[in-house]
């Protein structure tokens, strides 16, 4: 059974995605670090048991050779909800069990942390990116380390035109997440800050 992870949120920069989220959750994103393999770097918010992540192309990195995880060669735009993630603690099953293009399984590193990710070959994930990427940790969770925000996430609504398949396919079960028919992909959190409830799209 798959776990509910990290939400990732796509920027065309790292400053400009960081000041989006701090802005409109009135709280301080802090940590993260670059991804070698992938040419991307992150910051990252803590929220209890999950955690929050803007990434974004590293302009000083170069070109990683394949196509970037979370579809970012083609992201444009305002920084926005582009992905989530779900946990796993047997990848190659649960990779197994997923939709087909869910990806292949990577051995990644950033700093003290180890992780498989499965990464689709053109960067792109099932149903237009609504279904999650797949992570199997090997070690400590990036949430335990990061500081208290006082930040919550309360619900992940996921609209997709194909919603009864995406359900169908996801083996997880969150109270924080729903599903619902849409006429295009959307991704939209809601959280409980120290300022009251705020939501990102």
């Amino acid at each position: 059974m798959l776990r509910f992870d990290h939400i990732a949120i796509a920027a065309e920069t790292l400053e400009e995605g960081v000041a989006w989220v701090e802005e409109a959750l009135g709280v301080s994103l802090v940590g993260g670090g670059k991804h070698a393999a992938m040419s991307t770097h992150n910051r990252l918010l803590g929220l209890g048991d999950l955690y929050l992540e803007v990434i974004a192309i590293d302009p000083a990195a170069p070109n990683p050779g394949r196509p970037r995880w979370f579809d970012l060669d083609h992201f444009a735009g305002p920084p926005r909800i582009t992905n989530w993630v779900a946990a796993s603690d047997d990848l190659a099953a649960d990779l197994a069990a997923a939709p087909p293009g869910t990806g292949l399984p990577m051995a990644l590193a950033r700093g003290d942390y180890r992780w498989r990710m499965a990464v689709p070959e053109d960067g792109c994930l099932p149903f237009d990116g609504a279904f999650p990427a797949l992570i199997q940790w090997d070690g400590p969770h990036p949430a335990r380390a990061l500081p208290e925000s006082g930040t919550r996430l309360t619900r992940l609504e996921l609209g997709h035109p194909k919603a009864e398949a995406l359900a169908a396919a996801l083996h997880l079960t969150d109270p924080r997440l729903a599903i619902r028919q849409a006429a295009t992909k959307t991704l939209t959190a809601t959280f409980d800050t120290p300022h009251g409830p705020r939501s990102l799209g």
